[in-house]
């Protein structure tokens, strides 16, 4: 069972945010989502430089009802954007912490993600793996989550190959909390509070979170090994930022987190610890040349065991203990000139570098690991970008260009088992490789009146993490190996959409293609066996439509998202069995709806209904996750301007969510019904 061992953390709440309208361009603390007749304000407190005007030309959708406190968490609100796929179903509470991937427009089947996530403009996926902690952004006001669609965004890093999750927080002025119970004995509280401090400001924002969790595998499957998996979470944050002149700024930021997790029965404990600080310096003033720079540093350290579960699930025992330590570093800097009383050309250069191993004990025999493996190695991406905006007079068309070149460096990786007490059985040192890759962008946007047409075409590229190069790894019978001679992930890419708006009503939809050439993914040789090996597929072709909506009901106000896509494999040589074949973790049809009240009345209440048609399990197809519907609702009271009282409801119709299909046909679940009773404070 997991050991509470968070207990000093403070029982640490973000608020809702709210989109806030008006008519004033944004200030400094502002992310602005231009719409020509009005404006939404996203009041934030961290961030790079204003957001350009190319942002237009994007396919672009802003989630900014975050519902952050009471049980609410970021990877579930991500959830409201059709299309966007996470590469399980469950969440951060009971899903693996590996199977965390994230990725776009159907470019999915790999636990990488293939979506650049940045907080505040730093990247944010594992430096060893890819996948994200998703935990880690609960303790985190957020103000919004700019979700942009489509590849080759070269202005803000490599890697963008379906798209850009941008989450920006938010500086708390004042201080709000948050306590809710819930089912299966779960608690969360959560405490933002911050002001001003001579020439700046500081905010401290925390969260903590426990469980004791929910039985994984479904009623009928379970056996005498089978218990609830308990999690426990926590994370606290400092930010600041401080005047360095009329129209300059130095912001800092340090956060650290712990997410505790099991996966219900013995030997299966999950434990990361992260550590995550950046620096940077930004100069924003209107009449002359505006810059930023930009330092950070990401620490994360993966704890993990993995159980064999014997004939009628009546006995486990170890099959693994993974210990990972990994670190991110990375440098940015931007500038664009004043050129014509605007700035609309961006240049710059970053940097990211990866270093990571994995030490893992295996081959156990009772509860002594007869073998052990140490694998890793490192990367370093090098980039220059650069993005030209341009408008005509009427300001009613706009085009931009951007690209960027990268250098990319892959260290001298290793491999090398050994029998515990002595005597090797591998060792394993590969060369390292070097390249160069390209991304870019050309788009085009038009408006008359309330429509907007928009199209673009892109390149992405993506480097294989180091997990991907040399890391093997068993599920149950079934061994895959690494491939430490894995090329890059390149894309290419086009959508054309249209944009309409109406008094208080809103439209979006999008069509797109993309091909994803040398797709990493695991394949069987011949589809025969258990055993598979990561390759680069000939590539995954995917198109479809997008369509997205809200409408102002007045106290009421409805957003909508629909997602259809029709993704493919193209596969030759050893993998040729996969051609045609759907990619696995990808749904044809994913839909929301949400009907939320507004923040300021007395009496209140939200409805989520989200939709996801079958999914393909495994490369073959040959295991199916059902389609899936679940409604998510709660209604809140404000007692007085300090206290408000919340009720909420997480899969209220307790739909079967299939997380997980096994070879065997063993079925494993997503959060069932979940019922939270809770109180916000402003204080």
């Amino acid at each position: 069972m997991l050991k509470y061992s968070l207990s000093a953390l403070p029982m640490l709440l973000a608020a809702a945010a709210f989109p806030v309208y008006a008519e004033e361009g944004p200030g400094r603390d502002d992310l602005r989502l231009a719409d020509h007749d009005r404006a939404i304000i996203i009041v934030t407190g961290s961030g790079n430089l204003p957001p350009s005007s190319s942002d237009g030309v994007v396919a672009q959708q802003w989630l900014t009802s975050l519902d952050q406190g009471m049980g609410h968490r970021v990877e579930n609100s991500l959830r409201d954007a059709a299309g966007l796929v996470q590469f399980r179903r469950s969440d951060g509470r009971s899903a693996h912490p590996t199977s965390q991937g994230i990725t776009l427009r159907g470019l999915g089947g790999n636990a990488s993600s293939r979506a650049l996530v940045m907080l505040d403009g730093v990247p944010q996926a594992d430096p060893f793996g890819g996948w994200v902690a998703w935990s880690a952004y609960d303790a985190i006001r957020l103000g919004g989550i700019a979700i942009s669609r489509g590849g080759g965004s070269g202005v803000e890093g490599a890697g963008a190959l379906a798209g850009t999750i941008g989450l920006h927080s938010a500086m708390t002025k004042g201080a709000e909390a948050s306590l809710a119970y819930g089912s299966r004995d779960s608690w969360d509280a959560s405490l933002n509070f911050g002001g001003n401090i001579g020439a700046g400001e500081v905010a401290i924002d925390g969260r903590y979170s426990r469980g004791d969790g929910f039985i994984p595998i479904v009623k009928g499957q379970r056996g005498a090994v089978d218990r609830a998996a308990a999690y426990q979470q926590g994370g606290v944050g400092l930010r600041a930022r401080f005047d360095a002149g009329a129209h300059s700024r130095i912001e800092a930021s340090v956060r650290a987190f712990r997410d505790e997790r099991d996966r219900g029965v013995d030997y299966s404990e999950s434990r990361i610890d992260g550590v995550d600080a950046s620096l940077r310096m930004v100069q924003e003033a209107p009449d002359t040349a505006q810059w930023s720079a930009l330092a950070y540093v990401q620490v994360r350290e993966l704890e993990s065991g993995f159980a064999s579960v014997g004939a009628g699930r009546a006995t486990v025992a170890p099959v693994l203990f993974q210990h990972v330590p990994a670190t991110g570093l990375g440098a940015r800097v931007e500038l664009r000139p004043l050129i014509s009383d605007s700035h609309p050309l961006r240049l710059g250069a970053d940097w990211r570098r990866t270093v990571g191993r994995t030490n893992e004990d295996y081959f156990y025999s009772g509860l002594v690991p007869g073998r052990r493996r140490v694998a890793g190695g490192s990367s370093d991406v090098v980039g220059l970008f650069a993005e030209w905006t341009g408008e005509a007079a009427d300001h009613a068309l706009i085009w931009t260009l951007s690209g960027r070149v990268d250098r990319w460096w892959i260290g001298n990786g290793y491999r090398r088992e050994s029998n515990n007490g002595g005597g090797m059985i591998a060792d394993e040192d590969f060369s390292a490789r070097s390249g160069w890759e390209g991304s870019g962008r050309a788009g085009l946007s038009w408006q008359s009146g309330g429509m907007t047409l928009r199209g673009a075409a892109y390149r992405g590229w993506r480097l294989p993490t180091l997990n991907e190069l040399y890391r093997p790894f068993r599920v149950g019978a079934a061994a895959t190996a690494a491939n430490e001679h894995l090329s890059p992930e390149r894309l290419w890419g086009a959508d054309l959409g249209m944009d309409w708006q109406a008094d208080r009503l809103r439209l979006s939809v999008t069509a797109f293609a993309n091909r994803l050439s040398g797709a990493i993914a695991n394949v069987t040789p011949g589809g025969i066996g258990i055993n598979s090996r990561r390759e680069n597929l000939d590539a995954i072709v995917s198109k479809g439509m997008e369509f997205s909506g809200s409408y102002d009901l007045g106290a009421l106000a409805a957003q909508w998202s629909y997602a259809f896509t029709d993704a493919e494999v193209k596969a030759s040589g050893i993998a040729a069995h996969m051609d045609g074949k759907r990619p696995a973790q990808i749904a044809r049809h994913g839909a929301s709806f949400a009907l939320r009240s507004q923040p300021e009345l007395p009496f209140g209440g939200f409805t989520v209904l989200r939709y996801v048609s079958a999914q393909n399990e495994d490369d073959l197809g040959e295991q199916k996750l059902k389609q899936a519907f679940t409604v998510d609702a709660g209604l809140n009271w404000r007692w007085n301007e300090k206290i408000s009282l919340e009720v909420r409801a997480e899969n209220l119709l307790d739909e079967l969510v299939m997380a997980a299909i096994s070879a065997d046909g063993l079925v494993e679940r997503a959060m069932p019904r979940s019922l939270w009773l809770g109180v916000r404070f402003a204080l």
